[in-house]
């Protein structure tokens, strides 16, 4: 049952902290999006920037910028420059998404394990029960109670951490799933104009 408590504490603990961060990441994002959509030059933004993010979403712009700059020489734009800058940006949101669903993993623990685990105190009390009716030879109530009261604790204890953790862990993986799938828009969007400024540059 301690196990239990402790299980139900840490998941309210992620629980919590992925819905602030969350929120938090969905307030970034939209302030980023509209200075980058304001049309501002994009050097301009990632000058703004300065050389370390704050932001996922500006860690993947400025991981496409930085090998944009990085592909010119002389003035010249090196072959093979938009699909370095794909895979640049690619390996930028797969490290954001790691760092959103990190965390997310014990909800899903502790949803499948305590159900389990409060049946194991149910079986439990309901044996010390039985072996107070052999050692007392007695049914009556008085004798039967504490252990029955002790598995039916461990049942309630086990859904009290199952349940929340089940439900916060499809709403939070949702929200995890469309932050990631939003930095993959914005990466294919801004991938489409560098390709538009590498055609005008091959012009």
């Amino acid at each position: 049952m301690v196990l239990l408590i402790l299980a139900s504490v840490w998941s309210w603990a992620i629980i919590i902290e992925k819905s602030i961060r969350y929120r938090r990441v969905r307030r970034e994002d939209d302030t980023f999006e509209d200075a980058f959509w304001s049309g501002q030059p994009l050097e301009d933004l990632f000058d703004r920037l300065g050389a370390k993010p704050r932001t996922a979403i500006e860690r993947i712009f400025s991981a496409g910028m930085s090998e944009w700059r990085r592909s010119y020489r002389k003035g010249v734009l090196l072959p093979g420059s938009q699909r370095r800058i794909e895979r640049s940006m690619d390996v930028t949101i797969a490290r954001e998404g790691e760092g959103i669903n990190r965390g997310l993993g014990v909800l899903a623990t502790v949803g499948s394990i305590s159900p389990f685990v409060g049946l194991f105190g149910t079986v439990w009390g309901i044996k010390n029960a039985f072996e107070d009716i052999a050692m007392q030879q007695s049914t009556n109530l008085a004798v039967v109670a504490p252990g029955i009261a002790e598995a039916l604790v461990a049942t309630a204890l086990g859904l009290v951490a199952a349940i929340p953790a089940v439900i916060f862990y499809n709403k939070l993986s949702g929200d995890a799933d469309h932050i990631t799938a939003n930095y993959e828009n914005f990466a294919d969007e801004f991938s489409t104009i560098l390709s538009r400024q590498i055609e005008r540059s091959a012009e």
